[in-house]
């Protein structure tokens, strides 16, 4: 699931090429994807991009007569960013926006269709797709504990929680834990004060490192490879990879659809975490995966 750093990017990309323009017309390969019904997504033809924001993991276009199409991309849904009146593609497109500047294409890998569209008018409407979680990269630190130990959770299903934390998810989280040196199963009431202040440097200096590597990587160019495994990460998708802190082999947990990566040296004390009890903990304390969470709350829309 495309998470902060690269909607971030998604959206700087936008930007020069929407802002401002027209939306000529909407092309729908499915009209599954949009899961709104008034005002009719046709409402936003031949109207302007006043604004582009994000939503936790979703992209909200702004258009006239404050039109709103809110984007969720779930794991699998990606942009494309062709020349203008482009083919949307038979087996992944969902569709297709054409602006003057060029078509902005949807497309969702996979036959699991999750990728959604929404169009609401007025800023009032906002509150439901707004989950009001903490923007780490814009946080003190006395918001960042109040967020965190809210509920008592393992760290790693806090931080992958939307309404908590805005924008993080799997890889990300296993990246700001590693760099905290915090086992992604430690309990968050466990914290310490120190521990927790690790935590939000961490995060911080994590996300921001990899914007800036994104940004870096991109270009000028649309960002045509936007995935959760990427050369350079410490330990997420790593799996028997050496730690690049000690070399110790990166393990993982394992649990339905989710994963989690880590180092037992860096973060664990040596323990690997694999037994009956951790098995226990995982069926009470995590989401069979990421993508639960977003549907889970999506349904109470």
């Amino acid at each position: 699931m495309p998470e902060l750093p690269d909607v971030l990017l998604y959206i700087e990309c936008l930007k020069p090429r929407i802002l401002g323009q027209t939306l000529d017309r909407v092309r729908l390969a499915s009209p599954f994807v949009v899961r709104s019904v008034t005002p009719p997504i046709s409402a936003i033809g031949g109207r302007t991009v006043r604004g582009l924001r994000r939503l936790g993991k979703q992209i909200a276009l702004e258009f006239d007569e404050r039109l709103l199409l809110i984007i969720h991309l779930m794991i699998a849904g990606r942009f494309q960013w062709k020349e203008k009146g482009a083919r949307v593609p038979a087996r992944l497109g969902l569709a297709a926006f054409d602006f003057p500047s060029g078509t902005l294409l949807l497309t969702e890998a996979g036959s699991k269709k999750r990728a959604s569209l929404h169009l609401v008018q007025g800023e009032g409407t906002l509150a439901s797709f707004d989950r009001g979680a903490l923007d780490v990269l814009h946080s003190e630190l006395k918001d960042f504990r109040e967020a965190l130990t809210r509920e008592n959770h393992t760290l790693k299903r806090a931080l992958t929680d939307p309404r908590l934390f805005s924008g993080i998810g799997n890889a990300y989280s296993d990246e700001i834990l590693h760099r905290a040196r915090l086992s992604p199963l430690k309990l968050t009431s466990r914290l310490n004060a120190e521990e927790i202040v690790r935590l939000h440097g961490a995060a911080e200096a994590t996300l921001a490192e990899w914007i800036e590597k994104l940004r870096s990587e991109a270009g000028s160019a649309f960002p045509s490879k936007v995935t959760a495994f990427r050369p350079g990460m410490a330990v997420h998708g790593r799996y028997g990879k050496p730690c690049p802190n000690c070399a110790t082999p990166v393990q993982r947990i394992v649990y339905a659809e989710n994963e989690c990566n880590y180092c037992p040296a860096c973060q664990t004390e040596g323990r690997l975490l694999a037994d009956r009890a951790l098995s226990r903990l995982l069926k009470q304390d995590w989401p069979r995966s990421l993508e639960e969470w977003e549907l889970h709350i999506d349904s109470r829309r």
